[in-house]
């Protein structure tokens, strides 16, 4: 796993918060204990405390510097956050929600650590996902086809590619299980302003493993090939750089007894 920044992820807040919003807004109960897997820096936890007031939320994220600007940053006396990884952790007792923005594109055997997570949930639980959707989008395929060219190859040739996963795929899953399921997807327009705003994103997400596994002059060399190649397909307008971001959901609830 890559080593994240926490200043760096938090550049684009607002635009990377929508879709958690539109995620926790489908989630159809009163949950009153939370657990946001992959929470990052904790910027999210107020739209938590502001959805479900009396919720008690614990946020897990690998990265220990994530979890050090959560901690340092989020004063709310019914949240707390850990450092663990979702592969194997699960909470001391059964909780009402579990939800995850943008972290189970990173994980190998996702449906996996899924079903074992579902056990558990509470009667009448509720398990929310959001994942992105964009595998075959313009930007994975520069971050590909770049990472292929030499000299860069020889050290990218490991890198995990993310993977593709549909509505359908979680619909089938949860539905297989008993779960009532709302699973949809959604096209977001970012219209980024700055230098390089695509890049930009991407230096804070899906960019890091190509960047992190390369030597240092080839990281700046590797990094300025990819600004060039983004500035082609995303061009700079009088409004902005739009670049679009296609999401999955999947909101899935338990019945009870």
């Amino acid at each position: 796993m890559p080593v994240w920044d926490p200043a760096r992820y938090l550049q684009y807040a607002d635009a990377r918060a929508r879709p958690f919003l539109d995620l926790i807004a489908q989630v159809p109960t009163d949950p009153a204990t939370i657990v946001d897997l992959g929470c990052g820096p904790g910027h999210l936890t107020r739209h938590l405390r502001a959805r479900w007031p009396d919720a008690q939320i614990l946020g897990i994220d690998s990265s220990a510097e994530m979890i050090d600007e959560a901690l340092r940053a989020n004063a709310d006396a019914g949240a707390n956050y850990d450092i663990a990884d979702a592969d194997d952790w699960a909470p001391f007792e059964p909780v009402d929600l579990i939800l995850s923005n943008a972290m189970f594109q990173w994980v190998d055997n996702q449906f996996e650590v899924i079903g074992r997570l579902l056990t558990h949930l509470n009667p009448g639980g509720t398990f929310a996902v959001q994942v992105p959707s964009n595998a075959d989008s313009p930007t994975r395929t520069l971050l590909a086809d770049l990472a292929a060219t030499e000299p860069y190859v020889t050290h990218l040739h490991d890198v995990s590619r993310l993977s593709l996963t549909d509505p359908i795929d979680y619909l089938e899953f949860f539905g297989e299980r008993g779960f009532t399921v709302n699973a949809w997807e959604t096209t977001y327009l970012h219209v980024l302003v700055g230098d390089d705003p695509v890049y930009e994103w991407l230096s804070g997400t899906g960019a890091r493993p190509f960047l992190q596994a390369l030597p240092e002059d080839l990281a700046k060399q590797f990094a300025d090939d990819l600004k060039t190649r983004l500035r082609e397909v995303f061009p700079e307008r009088p409004w902005g750089t739009t670049m679009p971001f296609r999401r999955t959901f999947a909101v899935a609830t338990a019945f009870e007894g």
